[in-house]
């Protein structure tokens, strides 16, 4: 059980009432993050970008995503992307060697293996040794480097989250709250 209550979203007013009523399912994430009132649009429009707007792909970040959580044990976020990962064309081979941490396996390209090397050091270690940076340069743009560390960031926080609060796993939700989450909104 939450450590914290979770917030009821038909309890909630204005924007954020407004983002809980755009979701198809009130993740417990959600719930959560809602006690942080001043915090929950501006990392819920931050989610969006890393999501939707960012260069770096859809594989390679959720190959990032689901490396940050099994680094840093958060089940819950482990649990949600896998399905989305499969979504936007991860393979189970790729994820049986993040979730191993094998990330030298030929389940990944030349460019993935610098990614993970890349994002294994950023998550364990926060400097990066000048070989690792540099091979995760020679394939990837300074843009997507920096996303890649953004995105890196923002699932460690939300691993730290829901597992410092012990935050009630879901049922898996698949590709339904990532694809609502693409959809443009009306003003």
């Amino acid at each position: 059980m939450s450590r914290l209550p979770l917030i009821d979203p038909e309890a909630t007013t204005g924007d954020m009432r407004t983002a809980f009523d755009r979701m198809p399912v009130k993740l417990n994430i959600f719930r959560m993050l809602a006690h942080a009132e001043t915090n929950f649009i501006p990392a819920m429009r931050f989610a969006n970008s890393l999501l939707h707007k960012q260069k770096l792909s859809h594989v390679n970040r959720e190959l990032l995503i689901l490396q940050a959580a099994q680094r840093e044990g958060g089940a819950y976020e482990w649990r949600q992307h896998v399905p989305i990962a499969l979504g936007v064309g991860v393979t189970q081979k790729q994820i049986d060697g993040v979730e191993s941490g094998q990330y030298d396996s030929d389940a990944f390209s030349t460019a993935e293996r610098a990614l993970l090397a890349f994002g294994r050091e950023v998550i364990d270690n926060v400097r990066v040794p000048d070989a690792t940076f540099a091979a995760m340069r020679a394939h990837f743009s300074e843009q997507e480097i920096v996303e890649t560390i953004l995105a890196i960031g923002f699932y460690m926080m939300m691993a730290r989250l829901t597992e410092a609060t012990e935050t009630d796993l879901d049922p898996a939700a698949g590709m339904t709250v990532y694809e609502a989450s693409r959809r443009p909104r009306a003003s």
